[in-house]
């Protein structure tokens, strides 16, 4: 038998160097006890090992680099047993040079699971390292100097170091922890195994980082058991902020339920400029019933469904009485909400595009949507489109009957699986109903495409290109249509 003490503080070489010479020597796994020096000894005072010589037949020695990429992190891990897995894997490797793609063999799944936890470890250092500030004397003139506290689960601070190097190169730091320290001067980056002390330092800053992380903390997204597992609670008693995480906690639900009233009492700013704007307006000249005029008018106060709430304005259809062509699409977007007409935005502008393409004179046509409110989530500033739903349709529906019956049309487009189910009040997939003239009530015909905003979210550039040209198709089939209605 043999029993070899290693430092075990993270070294690869020094396991390697005795793993090498028991394999050149032939010495079997089981025969080999790796022992980790203790603090009880004097820390590293263990005695030179005793190593086999080698066996002449045995050859130079090579293994596969994702076995070194995998000891390379194993040997890491603070479990003792990972000395004798890793011979325990090579000796088998020499043998079975498969090895590793074995998912299910019992070493392997042993190694991938301690190199998967010390990863987990190194996550958790860089996410959770806090510095504190130096003081220094003001006439020093030099680089500032931080210091910061971590008691990692495993032997990473050489591992992680040069993750801190690039992250924190403008300024002089030590980071310190029960596992070794890690420093930086904007030079050199140095290294040591030996265990630190826990500085005591306060820095003025913390106070403002509270404040930061206070404000920022979102109680509707709160999902205490997720936030426990990326933050566990070991790490919070070096963390400045953590201090304040039990009260917003137990607040959530009331911040929730204030943010939710402050929200429905305070649209966005510009919402309520507009709406300003448009009560200083003079009032509108009494317009004659049934034209299109007075059926906007009469739709600019809407309140059949609770999208107007947050909309800017009722965004009507648009284009001429009695226009051969009705073209109807889902529902306003953000540039059109603010506008207040439709098809002004992106997908407006990729559909003016294929307008211009096919010789189609879009003022020839009556442009109109199937809901006539923006429907969305504000994110910060942003207001990401929401697909309205089936109630809201149908509220909407009353007033593109009214616009039909106003304009008239020959010929009726759907851009889109809304405007299709607004018009028939059926649910079909798209591919089954596009590109094909089908009768309506009323004498129209109704002719179904996809809507532009489905061509300006495809990823793949030869796939765009391609409904590109068949959205171009389409278009130049609604014209060929409209001719032979004049």
């Amino acid at each position: 038998m043999y029993t070899v003490t290693l430092k075990g503080r993270g070294d690869l070489g020094e396991w390697r160097d005795a793993a090498r010479a028991f394999l050149q020597g032939g010495v079997l796994p089981e025969r080999i006890v790796w022992e980790a020096a203790g603090a009880a000894e004097g820390l590293f005072a263990a005695e030179p090992n005793h190593l086999p010589p080698p066996l002449p037949q045995i050859g130079p020695i090579s293994v596969p680099p994702d076995f070194i990429k995998l000891a390379g992190a194993v040997i890491c891990h603070s479990d003792p047993g990972r000395f004798s897995l890793l011979y325990r894997l090579l000796f088998r490797l020499m043998y079975q040079r498969r090895l590793l793609d074995m998912l299910a063999d019992v070493d392997v799944v042993v190694a991938r699971r301690m190199a998967k936890t010390v990863g987990r470890d190194y996550h958790k250092m860089t996410a959770f390292v806090r510095f504190k500030e130096i003081p220094l004397p003001q006439d020093s003139g030099g680089r500032r100097k931080f210091v910061a506290w971590f008691e990692p689960d495993h032997f990473i601070v050489e591992r992680v170091a040069p993750f801190f190097q690039r992250r924190f190169n403008d300024m002089d730091w030590l980071i310190a922890t029960p596992k070794g320290a890690a420093s930086w001067d904007g030079e050199t980056l140095r290294t040591t195994d030996e265990p630190a002390r826990k500085p005591h330092l306060k820095d003025e800053t913390e106070d403002l980082w509270r404040t930061y992380y206070a404000s920022i903390f979102n109680p509707a997204r709160l999902k205490v058991k997720a936030m426990t597992s990326e933050m566990p609670k070991k790490y919070w008693k070096n963390l400045p902020e953590a201090e304040l995480i039990p009260g917003l906690i137990a607040n959530a639900e009331r911040s929730v339920l204030e943010m939710a009233a402050k929200a429905a009492s305070e649209p966005l700013p510009f919402h309520h400029r507009l709406q300003e704007a448009a009560a200083r307006a003079p009032a509108a000249p009494e317009l004659p019933s049934g034209t299109l005029a007075s059926l906007k008018e009469e739709a600019r106060h809407c309140t059949r469904c609770d999208l107007h709430c947050m909309a800017t304005q009722t965004v009507f259809g648009d284009g001429p009485e009695e226009a051969t062509v009705m073209v109807v699409g889902e529902q306003p977007g953000d540039q059109e909400d603010l506008a207040g007409k439709p098809f002004v935005g992106p997908a407006g502008q990729m559909f003016n595009d294929v307008l211009r393409e096919a010789g189609f004179d879009r003022r020839s046509l009556y442009v109109t949507n199937a809901v006539k409110h923006f429907k969305y989530e504000a994110r910060g500033k942003r207001r990401i489109h929401q697909k309205p739903n089936m109630g809201e349709i149908q509220q909407c529906r009353w007033w593109l009957s009214r616009e039909m019956e106003l304009v008239k049309p020959k010929l009726v487009v759907a851009m889109g699986a809304t405007a299709y189910f607004a018009l028939t009040g059926e649910k079909q997939k798209l591919s089954d109903v596009r590109s094909k003239p089908m009768p309506m009530e009323g004498g129209r015909t109704l002719y179904v495409t996809v809507h532009p905003s489905y061509l300006l979210r495809l990823p793949d550039g030869e796939q765009k290109a391609a409904e590109l040209l068949r959205f171009t198709r389409d278009i130049e089939s609604v014209q060929s249509l409209a001719r032979s209605f004049v």
